[in-house]
């Protein structure tokens, strides 16, 4: 990839002034930063006052060694003159079908659990078929969720959110993540924009539990699920940057003898 200096488009924060930014977010020091990298903090300093102009490897180092999503890297590497370094590749291109194929196997490995994919907009990319399932048994409509957004269908009336018994719990963890990613995600932040915010709540509960579950009101009672994420290690494309599957895991023996035998009648 050429890496010669060219005019300078967007954003308009020195690179400097984003790699302070996002290392601040991290929670690192500059001397965190400097061990971790192998950068002097003094050298680590001089870049983020804009003493110092950092060429491509070292920028790289830096925000592999922040862990800085591809999206805001390219942010970085434009403001330092560079063209973006990571490309943004269609999930259907030919180059993409390992990609494809894992995801594809994961999926379907997950049954009787549902799992469902998405992008960085929280758009259904994907799903197995218990997630469908699990759609019939609360009594949703839409022929396949591929298509959907999670976030929508949470937070509108008339989606996924009115059928969860701990809808107001789920709807505000929800859109915390999302107005967090929504930080560094123009899209995301304009759809945000077009939802209801969730009520906020006046007291909090002296019990916690281990983690928040999706309680789930069904013909068959109630479902309970505890949600996990895959994510692709070491991505170097904005595509697959992006991705993570979704998966909902009984919590229970009902929630698993339940989705069990509705898949298995649905496989028939």
């Amino acid at each position: 990839m050429n890496s010669q200096p060219f005019p300078r488009a967007v954003p308009s924060d020195s690179a400097g002034t984003q790699l302070r930014l996002i290392r601040r977010q991290a929670g690192l020091s500059q001397l965190d930063l400097a061990l971790i990298s192998g950068i002097s903090q003094r050298h680590l300093s001089c870049i983020e006052t804009g003493r110092a102009t950092p060429g491509t490897g070292t920028l790289h180092n830096l925000l592999m060694a922040l862990q800085a999503p591809l999206e805001q890297c390219n942010n970085v590497f434009l403001a330092a003159g560079y063209a973006p370094r990571y490309q943004a590749t269609p999930l259907a291109s030919p180059s993409m079908q390992a990609i494809h194929e894992a995801i594809q196997h994961v999926l379907h490995a997950n049954n009787p659990a549902p799992a469902i994919v998405l992008d960085s907009q929280w758009q259904v990319l994907a799903a197995n078929a218990s997630t469908q399932v699990l759609f019939d048994l609360v009594g949703l409509t839409p022929d396949s969720a591929q298509g959907l957004n999670l976030l929508v269908t949470l937070l509108q009336p008339g989606g996924l959110g009115d059928h969860l018994i701990n809808a107001c719990e789920i709807r505000r963890v929800a859109w915390q993540r999302a107005a967090r990613e929504a930080l560094d995600n123009r899209e995301l932040a304009h759809l945000l924009k077009q939802l209801p915010a969730p009520a906020m709540p006046e007291v909090l509960s002296d019990e916690l539990p281990p983690l928040v579950m999706t309680r789930v009101n069904s013909q068959q009672g109630e479902l309970n699920f505890l949600s996990t994420f895959t994510t692709f290690g070491m991505p170097q494309d904005v595509t697959v940057n992006a991705l993570r599957i979704e998966h909902l895991i009984p919590a229970d023996p009902h929630t698993w003898h339940t989705m069990r035998r509705a898949y298995e009648q649905a496989s028939q």
